[in-house]
């Protein structure tokens, strides 16, 4: 990777919440980012996905540290530390995302018969495939433990694609805008032999996810970002972690999630594989504010989340870069 010599370092806030299943989207965070319309699962949907859920969850609440502009570090990097957390637990509710449904509520009859079927398949993915034969060409999110992205439906109304999973007992909700759409669950025993970390974004933010791997300098071959993801296959066999990429760019106002497995139990190799977050500023985000949320799976299954709201440079800085390496925590792998 050719990197400019120019590291910004900027002044943002960083917010921390731990939890799991889809309470992201409950956060006033979340309904600025991702918007009220459009992109919430809707309600008939959710009431299926949640009837099979815990009665008991475990959420883990921190409160955010903030660095203000005279706190800011010299090295090219953000940095937060978060507190102490408590633990408490709490029951989910009957919609974790919108509360129990209003009393006598009808639910819209679909206009076709819309699928979902999800299938678990190596390093902890799932395949998932919905049909849709009255929705082809339509805008689709894509919901799974907090993940959440876009994508579209072919011109048959069919979409195939691959999802990391973040829970063992995985369950999908793809939802359309109209309200209408599908849930689909399957059992991914595996994913207790890998590490775990989402990155997610709406927009032209132009965020990325880097992997370095054992001491691994930008651009050698234990690097993992965007232009050199890795295969999965080395993953399958611990050789080296991966990067996906999910969401459909092109659309409007996209959701945008990256993902980077590491094969936690059959490396052969011990140590740290360091951990960052970086965008390079173009005239697409340049001056923007950027918001940004991690996710990260931790040894007890439950998952660490992270809100980040940042102001990129103005304009003349194009061609700089925004290094975070506190948005996403550094992995200590054990080895065989």
């Amino acid at each position: 990777m050719m990197r400019k010599q120019q590291i910004l370092t900027v002044a943002g806030t960083l917010a921390c919440a731990i939890g799991i299943g889809f309470v992201m989207q409950s956060t006033d965070t979340a309904k600025q980012r991702y918007g009220d319309q459009g992109d919430t699962a809707p309600k008939a949907l959710e009431d299926k996905a949640t009837s099979a859920m815990l009665d008991v969850q475990q959420i883990k609440l921190t409160s955010a540290a903030f660095k203000g502009d005279d706190d800011l570090p010299e090295t090219p990097a953000f940095a937060v530390s978060a507190p102490d957390e408590n633990l408490i637990k709490v029951r989910a509710p009957q919609s974790v995302l919108e509360g129990p449904p209003t009393p006598g509520a009808a639910t819209p009859a679909p206009a076709c018969d819309i699928t979902a079927q999800a299938h678990a398949v190596a390093a902890a993915m799932v395949d998932l495939r919905l049909e849709a034969a009255c929705l082809p060409n339509e805008r689709v999110t894509v919901h799974h433990n907090g993940m959440i992205f876009t994508e579209t439906t072919n011109d048959k109304g069919i979409l195939d694609t691959t999802v990391p999973a973040l829970t063992q007992d995985a369950m999908f909700i793809l939802a359309f805008g109209n309200g209408e759409g599908a849930v689909a669950q399957v059992k991914v025993e595996e994913l207790a032999d890998y590490n775990r970390a989402v990155l997610q974004w709406k927009g032209s933010a132009g965020f990325e996810i880097h992997a370095r791997e054992f001491g691994a300098n930008y651009g050698d071959a234990g690097h993992h970002w965007r232009d050199a993801p890795g295969e999965i296959a080395d993953a399958v066999i611990g050789r080296s972690g991966v990067l996906t990429r999910h969401g459909n760019s092109m659309v409007s106002d996209p959701l945008l999630a990256e993902v980077y497995t590491f094969p936690k139990a059959a490396s052969e190799q011990s140590g740290k594989v360091s951990l960052s977050v970086e965008a390079e500023i173009t005239q697409a985000n340049c001056g923007i504010e950027a918001e940004a949320q991690s996710l990260q799976l931790e040894a007890d299954g439950q998952i660490k989340t992270q809100d980040l709201i940042l102001s990129v440079p103005p304009c003349d800085a194009v061609g700089s870069f925004l290094v975070l390496n506190n948005l996403l925590q550094d992995l200590k792998v054990a080895g065989k």
